[in-house]
């Protein structure tokens, strides 16, 4: 599948995949990061087209565990009909012991994935599972 990507900024770089068989693509960021009291956000410098029936989903990389920084919003999610900049917000430690992004760093990974159209309906009832309405550790784990 093609996925068409356009650049924003001189130093965009196209996303890529490190190795063979990662099912995520590498972005990198075009600039040291925007700086607020609530989050720090690096541009990636490019916009994409993800084709409809799917969606661009933002993962941080593994390596963030070597940064005090955690994705703002967990999972960034990037709809087919959007075209403005894509862009990562991390959450900070206020301390920032372990630094930040610096431009041309690797900041996430885009994952693109179909997803079925749901119809939404209201039911008086449920079907019964195994795990019925046991939630938050109730399976023991």
């Amino acid at each position: 599948m093609k996925v068409r990507f356009k650049k924003l900024h001189d130093d965009a770089v196209l996303p890529a995949y490190a190795k063979d068989g990662d099912a995520g693509m590498d972005v990198c960021c075009v600039d040291d990061g925007k700086v607020t009291h609530d989050y720090i956000q690096y541009k990636l410098g490019l916009a994409v087209e993800i084709p409809t029936g799917y969606v661009g989903l933002l993962f941080p990389r593994s390596s963030i565990t070597k940064k005090d920084l955690m994705m703002k919003n967990s999972i960034g999610v990037i709809d087919s009909g959007y075209r403005g900049e894509v862009m990562v917000r991390f959450k900070s430690d206020k301390n920032l012991i372990i630094g930040r992004y610096r431009k041309g760093d690797r900041v996430a990974q885009l994952i693109v994935l179909p997803y079925p159209t749901i119809e939404s309906e209201w039911a008086d009832e449920l079907s019964d599972s195994e795990r019925g309405d046991g939630g938050f550790g109730h399976t023991g784990n």
